[in-house]
């Protein structure tokens, strides 16, 4: 049968597609973060720099953007369906990659293609959850596109140091584990209704931009400080987290190591789902306040040498991380139509990685320079000032 959009009832009832797609998006998100435990013992047992380190994790942004730029409403006009399968079919040659990397070469190649993947299905794997939302639960969708990817990044920083800590084959555990997932999703999305049919314009939506649907454009604009200040404070903790736990604060396993993440990313996957029901507008203003209180308590906890007060101060991070993003898909989720999605929320995801992205670059390139704690003192102290201009300027800002 063939699923027209003249019938959004029939693909609102398909929850199962919804719970697939929420498991797709998780899935996808473990794979984002398992790997960063394995980098410091690749970057020992393949002899590379920091410096080196720094461009691993920036190609992975970089492939990432510009394939967001250039595909990023691809799903609205070809379909949901291959782009998904063409997406977790790229992650699991990803996975291969990393599983055989042998040389630095072979670690860049395997991130470029995992951005890329990863590129594909951002924006599509978040229309595709939206299109498939209950009928009977209004809002679930935006809900679940802030918990997932914060759930799936928990999962997978603890999985990957758990497994390092314990397996005597962790590249095998970790990596082919994931192959296997990503291979089947690719062949498991097949059986989702098709929510956006193939419709005119293919070539063009290929052209590199950036583009906000008219009808979203006043609450993008009005969330854009919530987003990059979110988005920033992830980047100090998945960017100089482990780092920070192993030469600062003694954290010596790789769990430990990892925990700063999980905690972070878990909390905040917690703190939207606890914050659902509440307004758009109050979830945003909690939620830039938490950052800003929360990164200006990590900054304090390294001042002290404390593993443990660098912990407290990410569940107050994460509760920020978490309910900063969900304000903002509350606000933007329902003023757009099935055809606009996927071009919104590639919009979201580059604003999103930027901000991630290029200063956690950034911090690597100076930490070897300057110190990382003094590195983490001046991205930290930038954060708080963000956070609060945020907080502030949705405060006071409009009321809706």
């Amino acid at each position: 049968m063939t699923i027209t959009l003249d019938a959004p009832r029939a693909v609102r009832k398909h929850t199962t597609g919804f719970a697939l797609g929420l498991f797709a998006f998780v899935a996808m998100m473990i794979g984002a973060s398992a790997p960063s435990p394995f980098y410091p013992v690749l970057q020992q047992e393949l002899g590379f720099s920091s410096a080196t380190l720094t461009g691993i994790f920036a190609v992975y942004a970089i492939a990432l953007l510009a394939t967001l730029l250039v595909t990023g409403s691809l799903s609205d006009h070809a379909g949901r369906r291959p782009v998904l399968s063409a997406g977790f079919v790229l992650l699991a040659v990803s996975m291969v990659v990393f599983w055989h990397a042998d040389s630095v070469g072979m670690l860049f190649l395997a991130r470029v293609v995992q951005g890329a993947a990863s590129g594909l299905l951002m924006s599509s794997l978040s229309a595709a959850v939206v299109d498939l939302e209950p009928e009977d639960r209004p809002g679930a969708a935006a809900t679940f596109n802030s918990v997932s990817p914060l759930a799936g990044l928990a999962v997978g920083a603890l999985f990957g140091g758990i497994v390092l800590d314990h397996a005597s084959a962790p590249l095998v555990v970790v990596f082919g584990t994931l192959t296997a997932v990503y291979a089947a999703l690719a062949a498991a999305v097949w059986l989702l209704p098709e929510t956006s049919p193939r419709h005119e314009g293919l070539v063009h939506s290929l052209r590199p931009r950036v583009g906000i649907p008219v009808a979203a454009r006043p609450a993008f604009l009005r969330s854009t400080p919530a987003l990059v200040a979110g988005w920033a404070t992830g980047g100090i903790y998945l960017s100089l987290g482990a780092p920070i736990v192993a030469r600062e604060l003694g954290g010596t396993d790789h769990v430990e190591q990892a925990l700063v993440v999980t905690v972070l990313t878990g909390v905040g996957a917690i703190a939207s789902y606890v914050a659902r029901r509440e307004s758009s507008r109050w979830i945003t203003i909690f939620g830039t306040t938490a950052l800003a209180v929360g990164t200006a308590l990590t900054l304090v906890a390294l001042a002290m040498g404390s593993f443990w007060a660098f912990v407290a101060a990410a569940v107050v991070a994460g509760a920020g991380f978490g309910t900063a993003f969900l304000g903002i898909m509350r606000s933007i989720t329902p003023v757009v139509g099935p055809h606009e999605r996927g071009e919104l929320f590639a919009a979201v995801f580059v604003v999103s990685y930027l901000a991630f992205g290029i200063p956690a670059v950034a911090a690597g390139i100076a930490a070897p320079h300057i110190g990382l704690a003094t590195t983490t003192y001046v991205y930290g102290g930038l954060v708080v000032v963000l956070s609060g201009a945020a907080a502030a300027l949705r405060r006071y800002g409009s009321t809706d």
